[in-house]
């Protein structure tokens, strides 16, 4: 499977997607905000669908959200950063139909558009992976396109990686997708033959990693994207 040159800054920012949910894609989000915010960026966030949220007396409030928006130097209301937030931890289209709600394209748009007129750039964290269903006909993959963002791939490390990250990236060429890079994350203590399957997916994903990051960053401080950061806005 060959692959296209990285994406890089040239729109108003990126979708952030992983192989599966539980990767570190708000790990990779809030860490790529802090470092394009030292480059002097504004940078606002956006986490347009969550569902595993807690009920706050401002309304329900999903701690990935408010990790990015930590991490943001464009203030923005919470229901502008994560327009669709969901209590029960599930998948967003089951979460969305018990909640009686619909999850509107267009509105997502508009929210972004907003962001992205008072930032440099706008980084889009998704929700589960990039074919996640967020209504009865859309998913995760049809919201990025609405965006029209370049996606940033999170691998987790992990047995299984290989089959679901080839599989998002032919997901990827097949719908036009524009392909910004990947960043590999350990997400187990122990993967055996690591440096193998980093070998397969840097050969099949067209590229070495933006960053790889260790499985020991994820309890010891934000992992270091610098050098992810400046391919991206190179």
């Amino acid at each position: 499977m060959s692959g296209a040159e990285p994406e890089t800054m040239t729109s108003k920012g990126f979708f952030v997607t992983g192989t599966d949910t539980g990767v570190g894609k708000t790990l990779v989000s809030a860490a790529l905000t802090r470092a394009l915010v030292t480059r002097g960026l504004r940078v606002a966030v956006m986490k347009p669908v969550a569902s595993g949220s807690d009920l706050t007396p401002q309304g329900p409030r999903n701690s990935d959200a408010l990790a990015l928006m930590a991490a943001s130097n464009v203030p923005a209301p919470y229901e502008v950063v994560n327009p669709y937030c969901f209590l029960p931890p599930i998948s967003p289209h089951i979460a969305a139909r018990e909640a009686h709600a619909v999850i509107d394209l267009g509105l997502l748009r508009s929210r972004f558009d907003a962001l992205a007129t008072a930032s440099d750039c706008v980084i889009v964290e998704g929700a589960g992976g990039w074919l996640a269903p967020i209504s009865d006909g859309a998913t995760m993959a049809d919201l990025a396109a609405s965006l029209s963002l370049p996606v940033l791939l999170v691998v987790g490390l992990r047995l299984g990686c290989l089959n679901h990250a080839l599989l998002t990236r032919e997901s990827l060429i097949t719908r036009g997708a524009a392909f910004a890079g990947w960043i590999a994350n350990a997400v187990a203590p122990h993967f055996d033959r690591s440096a193998e399957n980093l070998a397969t997916l840097t050969a099949r994903l067209g590229g070495p990693p933006l960053a790889r990051l260790p499985f020991l960053d994820r309890g010891h401080g934000a992992p270091d994207v610098s050098a992810a950061a400046d391919k991206l806005c190179a």
